[in-house]
């Protein structure tokens, strides 16, 4: 029996609201939660768990400052499905930004805002689709999710640490990169404890060069911290800054190589020909996102392997990029001097700093630090217990290289022959699977499919006369 068969007799329960569980309230579970509330055609009981009282915009947006900004333009940041303006239209009708804005920027769509402007955005948009569902019953709740079974029904159980459960017909997994208690910004601390005695050669070690990393640096100097800092990467990748307007895919129409090694060299060329064109590399890697899902999927797993190894940092700093005022900036940074970009591999905190291996070098060494903030690009947490549970229990299953869970477009969770488990899984869980998924525009997309599946399986079948 199908899991569709197994839970239509649940599902079909006319005069009792659904029961819908979401695990995480970042970004992925509140946007969850909009979708549904504007998708679901029937009367249903939201719960929103996460151990974290606060309701934030998950890692990317939790205690954002207002100097943080987003990455992605205004202009691709809409919450509404079906309507791409929306964002737009709420900044323009947000009079303290509006006056604080520049006229000569060519049209709100083109600039990039603080993560706490989208943050309030996206609770306002929560609480206006809310506030129209008077059959709908929100709860937020800090209870902690460790274990995930099928009834005999077809539902779902959701068991708490508390020894609590909670049958349900749909569970969305959102934990993200995971859960905690308490999202600690290190760099406000650090400017706490270190401003009234720290000296110019006062030295900070930030891990990772992705866009936390550049995040936490920018942090640092905004909280006024002039020691030295830095930047430690194996790889070495900063992110590459935006276009000043918004580029406009471009690629070639071809069929893709199938090999790694051909596919690289046949982007390179990609990236070279826009530019000849007048175009810029930007577009041709805009271009190559919207066919990125397709091809990772025909790549073998050992070329998915050798791409996480060689490749996944150089694409991520060509795909996670950099609004062109904030790279001016970090070239800024760079070119006085007090922050540096190191190549090597950190093996361990030790007294004093951390133990290191040189780019280039077999030995290890001491890397002398005053503090170490560990901004790395994060996998999705397969040990969060209720997603532990669930890969144990056999309702998900790990993505063929452990990178997060296996899901289809939607976000439901798949078994290994790539059978439909009745689950979800929203954004970054999916990452394996999913190339971008953790980006914004992706997330809202999944998040609406998914609640329109949801909403389908929730009406009762026709009956065959």
């Amino acid at each position: 029996m199908s899991v569709h068969d197994l839970t239509a007799s649940a599902r079909g329960r006319q005069n009792a609201p659904l029961q819908i569980a979401v695990v995480g309230r970042g970004f992925s579970g509140l946007m969850s939660a909009i979708a549904l509330l504007n998708t679901l055609g029937r009367p249903f009981e939201l719960s929103l768990f996460d151990p974290s009282p606060a309701i934030s915009g998950g890692q990317a947006l939790a205690g954002a400052r207002s100097t943080e900004i987003l990455n992605s333009r205004a202009r691709d940041l809409s919450v509404c499905d079906g309507e791409p303006k929306d964002f737009t239209r709420w900044l323009q009708a947000n009079g303290p930004f509006r006056d604080a804005v520049s006229a000569a920027i060519p049209g709100f769509g083109q600039i990039f805002v603080p993560k706490a402007i989208f943050s309030d955005y996206v609770y306002q948009r929560f609480s206006e689709a809310l506030a129209k569902r008077r059959d709908v019953s929100v709860r937020m709740a800090d209870d902690v999710a460790i274990g995930l079974a099928r009834e005999e029904d077809g539902r779902f159980r959701l068991s708490f640490e508390d020894g609590k459960a909670l049958s349900c017909d749909d569970v969305i997994l959102a934990t993200g990169y995971g859960l905690k208690a308490q999202t600690v910004e290190i760099a406000r601390a650090l400017a706490a404890d270190m401003q009234a005695a720290q000296s110019d050669e006062t030295h900070v070690v930030v891990l990772g060069s992705g866009l936390r990393a550049v995040d936490q640096v920018m942090q640092l100097r905004d909280a006024g911290f002039a020691g030295r800092i830095s930047i430690l990467s194996r790889r070495g990748f900063l992110p590459q800054p935006h276009t000043r307007l918004a580029a406009d895919s471009v690629f070639p129409t071809q069929p893709m190589p199938s090999k790694l090694r051909h596919i690289l060299r046949f982007v390179r060329e990609a990236c070279q020909e826009a530019e000849e064109n007048g175009w810029s590399w930007q577009a041709a890697m805009n271009g190559l996102r919207k066919r990125a899902r397709s091809l990772w999927s025909s790549l073998p797993p050992s070329e998915k392997r050798q791409f996480n190894r060689h490749l996944r940092s150089l694409y991520d700093a060509h795909r996670n990029r950099l609004p062109a005022d904030v790279h001016a900036r970090l070239e800024r940074e760079l070119a006085g001097g007090q922050t540096v970009l190191r190549r090597g591999t950190a093996l361990g905190l030790a007294q004093g700093g951390l133990t290191v291996r040189w780019a280039g070098e077999q030995g290890e060494s001491h890397f002398a630090a005053d503090r170490v903030i560990d901004s790395r690009c994060l996998a999705a947490d397969l040990d969060v217990p209720v997603v532990a549970a669930a890969l144990q229990d056999g309702l998900a299953v790990a993505d063929e290289l452990m990178l997060g869970l296996s899901v289809n477009p939607t976000g439901e969770l798949l078994d290994a022959r790539g059978r439909p488990l009745g689950l979800f899984a929203i954004g970054p869980l999916g990452l394996g699977s999913l190339p971008d998924i953790d980006l914004v525009p992706e997330i809202v997309t999944q998040t609406y499919a998914a609640a329109a599946l949801i909403d389908q399986r929730s009406r009762p079948q026709l009956q065959a006369v």
